[in-house]
């Protein structure tokens, strides 16, 4: 049976790890690496500092080329605007072998705001 964006970021949320804004904010003062999956203009308007962009379109396709990624047992806190597009990228990247990944909740709205 097909599923619609929502349903499958709600399965792919019951898979992942999900974490707080500020439980991200610890994360990344700890080391961890941010990884900003919105579109380029998003990440323009604003990002978290020192967050690393790959939009969710092509981070398939790109991630293994990026440096800061290359080993795969490094912490990294994803986010996009809300948290679906983070959701699914974290699923990705675990199927593709990332080990310790969590989308950050609520994205960089929620961020944002705190």
């Amino acid at each position: 049976m097909p599923m619609t964006a929502m349903e499958l970021v709600q399965a792919a949320k019951k898979t992942i790890k999900e974490v707080s804004v500020d439980e991200a904010n610890t994360m990344i003062a700890n080391g961890s690496i941010a990884l900003d999956v919105r579109e380029t203009a998003e990440n323009e308007a604003g990002n978290i500092p020192g967050s690393h962009h790959i939009a969710r379109g092509v981070l398939e396709f790109k991630i293994a080329s990026n440096e800061a990624f290359e080993d795969k047992n490094a912490s990294i806190v994803i986010y996009c605007r809300s948290g679906g597009r983070s959701a699914l990228a974290a699923r990705a990247l675990e199927q593709m072998g990332y080990m310790n990944v969590c989308s950050m909740e609520g994205g960089y709205d929620l961020w944002s705001q705190s």
